[in-house]
């Protein structure tokens, strides 16, 4: 798992037939979504995702140079968050 100060957030959903559809979120600015289906053809069957689809802020559109290296920090965000799981205690993000 990431650090409580990540910028992501992973959602996992069932999707049509077998494979699931997980969304990687991007909760600063800019806020964006991008949807990825694990890579079945990776060692070990997760890899750093098959992307399906990205949503970035219309200002965003065309400038791809901007958000590629946060693309990068999605994928790899996605990949360390199939880890090892961590204690509650450490990936509490409001302190409560």
């Amino acid at each position: 798992m990431d650090s409580p100060a990540s910028p992501f957030l992973r959602i996992e959903r069932d999707a049509e037939g077998t494979q699931s559809v997980h969304t990687v979120l991007h909760l600063r600015d800019p806020k964006f979504l991008m949807e990825f289906a694990p890579d079945r053809e990776s060692p070990n069957k997760v890899g750093r995702g098959v992307l399906k689809r990205v949503c970035v802020p219309n200002s965003w559109a065309g400038d791809y140079g901007r958000y590629s290296a946060f693309i990068a920090e999605a994928q790899e965000f996605f990949a360390r968050s199939f880890g090892e799981p961590v204690t509650k205690a450490v990936t509490r993000r409001f302190g409560r």
